[in-house]
């Protein structure tokens, strides 16, 4: 009985211990992690992926069916516009030549006899006139004689159009001859071959692909796909730097030519095609290569700027409570508030209402809190140019070299976890 006295007392003293450690116990002092006010340059940038092309890329076809007999270039060879770069074997196209002569030369023939054949019929018809004046032959054989020379003028012209025809048949087949043989349209250098010699191509529902011909390497564009929020900070002639992976540690530049206003939309997302001119006189840029073009859209020297981070934090309510009055300072305290007043430090009221969402600031104003002493204080600045890590600072109560809040370490009603505010959109 009285070991159980014992233990009853012991737990009553030990629980009432655990409750004046608890009640008593200071919380950890809030730490904050924080930024500087600086000052140097802040460059706004829009980034984007393209490819490199030549200005003008020829895709060098056939216009007849065949098997390839001859090839005279390869990749990467310099062509003159003219140029003779293959062969298709033309021996079926020269036996339609000369079947088409053989016609041409049948329907002369034919024209010949007509033309005859009617000269001998009028000359009838004429007979037959001046025997029917002297009533020597009746009004039918005249009209018989009258008919068979009309005939006769007709059967030259139905002829002549037969000798037309085959001439023109002649004609279409010395064309389709002509294209086996293929020439370059223009000079440049080819850059794609899709045929070997012995291969056949096939003309009947389209014209096949056999080179593909760059016209000048020496001057290239690159088409980037600029997302919709970024393509208003573009216009034409801004200049451009870009880099390839071939050349990681060289910069390129280049000039925007023209934002084209054909959207292209990849699962719901909308792109834009802004041409850069690039000029390539070393030859070192390739075609179909990656490019990460970058555009500087504006640019700001020896300006007040701040991290984005400090526009991004949000003290948690808990940490906004009224500050602890020294001692003997009781008389400096303010009368209390009404009932349902707020109990928010004045300066965190006047600068926004942290407890709720607060009053909407001007889409050029941010909050950032700065620490002067142990206590964040809120203070609105107006904003300018932004390059994603710094923003420039127009107008505002803060200092080169101040610090402000980017986050909370450990302390306070954080719990050690860090606290984060909303992020604003675009920072």
């Amino acid at each position: 009985m009285k070991r159980a006295i014992v233990a009853a007392v012991v737990v009553l003293v030990a629980g009432a211990a655990l409750f004046f450690y608890l009640h008593n116990r200071k919380p950890p002092a809030v730490k904050y992690e924080t930024g500087k006010v600086t000052r140097g340059n802040v460059t706004a940038r829009v980034t984007a992926t393209g490819t490199l092309s030549a200005l003008v890329t020829v895709q060098v076809g056939s216009q007849v069916s065949g098997r390839i007999s001859q090839i005279n270039v390869d990749f990467n060879s310099p062509v003159k516009k003219g140029q003779i770069v293959a062969r298709i074997d033309p021996q079926l196209f020269a036996a339609a030549v000369e079947n088409a002569k053989a016609n041409v030369a049948a329907a002369e023939g034919q024209l010949a006899q007509a033309k005859a054949n009617a000269k001998n019929l009028d000359l009838q018809r004429q007979r037959s006139r001046k025997l029917r004046e002297q009533n020597l032959v009746a009004q039918a054989d005249l009209d018989t004689a009258e008919a068979a020379a009309d005939a006769a003028a007709a059967n030259v012209e139905v002829q002549q159009g037969q000798l037309a025809q085959a001439r023109a048949q002649l004609h279409q087949a010395q064309v389709n001859l002509d294209y086996t043989t293929i020439v370059s349209p223009t000079d440049g250098t080819v850059i794609s071959r899709a045929v070997d010699v012995g291969q056949t191509v096939a003309a009947s529902f389209s014209a096949p692909v056999l080179f593909t011909i760059a016209q000048d390497l020496t001057k290239m564009q690159v088409d980037t796909s600029v997302a919709e929020a970024d393509v208003g900070k573009l216009k034409p002639q801004m200049m451009a730097t870009f880099t390839v992976d071939a050349y990681p540690t060289d910069r390129f530049r280049g000039t925007v030519r023209q934002i084209r206003n054909a959207p292209t939309t990849v699962q719901n997302v909308v792109t834009y095609d802004a041409v850069i001119d690039v000029d390539n006189s070393d030859l070192k840029l390739k075609p179909g290569m990656t490019a990460n073009v970058t555009f500087v859209y504006a640019e700001k020297r020896d300006v007040l700027r701040v991290p984005n981070a400090a526009m991004r934090f949000k003290p948690p309510a808990e940490l906004l409570g009224p500050p602890k009055a020294p001692a003997g300072a009781a008389a400096a305290t303010p009368p209390a508030a009404p009932s349902g007043a707020a109990t928010a430090p004045s300066g965190a009221r006047g600068a926004a209402g942290h407890h709720g969402r607060g009053p909407q600031l001007p889409s050029d104003q941010r909050q950032i809190w700065v620490l002067r002493g142990e206590r964040p204080t809120p203070v609105t600045i107006k904003i300018g140019v932004s390059d994603g890590t710094q923003t420039e600072v127009v107008e505002g109560d803060v200092k080169e070299g101040e610090e402000v809040v980017t986050d909370i370490a450990s302390g306070g009603g954080a719990g050690g976890a860090k606290q984060g505010g909303p992020r604003f959109r675009g920072f």
